[in-house]
């Protein structure tokens, strides 16, 4: 099958990086998706292994609109009883940038009346529309004068793992803390920090990639458990031949905050997760805690404006560069921040930037080797 994951921009290449290694064929990066081809299996893993994709499409149509009208003609050509029958229900989404719409909606519900009329033609009847939760989710995306029509494997996009229980304010995407410690090139073989850890999303993502457990554990469904096709025994393969992976975790992981009541939201999830033998949780000040290991990767990502409304000051960015200076020599440091003025007064050079985006917020991703000598990492040991 012709597959599509959705990811997060900045995240492209590391998914396709991690889809290759799930045994995907025909990779190919694309903007905030990688397209790839595999079996129903690799569908499924996808959904339950995948740490970087938000969600998994089905590609079931395709096909070039010179009007608003070609939209529902193409539509209404697809075979929607290979997908759904009349008793089921669906929705239908739709991201939309073309001249021939100015609104997504609209495009939306073409398609929509699109599949409620092949049912009327074909049987007199019709499935129902579910906005909340659709048996089958279809997803439009028109580009100029392309259309994709895809099934939503996902439904639930996958960054809801399923075990936080409580966050605080402007939490980051399991996805994005994902993704920042992949492109830091962490490999559970050192110790990893986070010293501003919040509600712990950093650190109980690292803690499921140091235990090799499968993000989507904790989950109780997926869009495609209600597809027609749906293979219950295969799915059961997927999911034990994943757990089988699972193992003790190699290293210890650290998460820090000054707040009392982001320690305990932190604590909560660490042990909604199962990972309170892996991640120790205690409460810290960044600036005046020495570091919880000798060596070991930190990764941080202080509150800036726009999401908490805290000082992203020259100042505060300065102690943080001190910090990593004073204490923490022998570590790979990294910073997420949106404020790029105020990253300057780190005054240490990066020797990798990535850039991302944190919801609506452009950030820069910057690493620091504060190892000396020849304790730096060569270039290719980087992702």
């Amino acid at each position: 099958m012709k597959l599509l994951a959705k990811t997060l921009f900045g995240l492209e290449d590391v998914l396709a990086t991690e889809l290759r290694e799930m045994g995907a064929g025909g990779v190919t990066v694309l903007n905030r998706a990688v397209a790839f081809e595999g079996t129903k299996s690799l569908l499924y893993a996808v959904n339950y292994r995948s740490r970087l994709a938000l969600s998994v499409l089905l590609p079931v149509a395709g096909f070039s609109i010179a009007g608003q009208k070609d939209l529902y003609n193409g539509a209404v050509s697809v075979d929607w009883d290979h997908y759904l029958d009349t008793g089921k229900t669906y929705a239908v989404t739709a991201v939309v940038n073309s001249r021939h719409f100015t609104h997504s909606g609209y495009a939306a519900l073409l398609v929509k009346d699109a599949i409620a009329d092949f049912f009327r033609r074909l049987t007199r009847e019709r499935p129902s529309v579910d906005q909340k939760e659709p048996d089958l989710l279809v997803n439009v995306h028109i580009s100029n004068d392309k259309v994709t029509i895809s099934l939503d494997s996902t439904v639930t996009p996958l960054y809801k793992r399923g075990y936080r229980r409580g966050q605080s304010e402007a939490p980051l995407s399991e996805v994005l803390a994902a993704g920042l410690i992949t492109l830091a090139g962490w490999k559970a073989e050192t110790p990893l920090a986070d010293g501003m850890c919040g509600s712990g999303t950093i650190v109980a993502e690292a803690g499921l990639i140091a235990r090799n457990i499968a993000p989507g554990k904790f989950r109780k469904s997926f869009g495609f458990m209600k597809w027609k096709d749906y293979d219950p025994a295969l799915f059961r393969s997927v999911k034990f031949e994943a757990e089988k992976k699972e193992r003790r975790s190699p290293v210890r992981i650290y998460g820090r905050d000054m707040s009392p009541d982001a320690c305990a939201t932190a604590t909560v999830n660490i042990g909604e997760a199962g990972l309170s033998d892996t991640v120790e949780i205690a409460e810290c000040d960044f600036f005046t805690t020495p570091p919880p290991a000798e060596e070991g990767t930190l990764i941080i990502n202080p509150p800036y404006g726009r999401r908490i409304g805290t000082s992203d000051s020259g100042e505060f960015y300065g102690a943080v560069g001190s910090a990593f200076k004073h204490h923490y020599t022998g570590y790979t440091a990294w910073i997420l921040s949106g404020n790029p003025a105020s990253l300057k007064s780190v005054a240490l050079k990066p020797f990798r930037k990535f850039a991302l985006l944190n919801g609506d917020i452009e950030c820069r991703y910057l690493g620091y080797e504060l190892y000396g000598g020849s304790r730096k990492k060569k270039a290719s040991d980087l992702p």
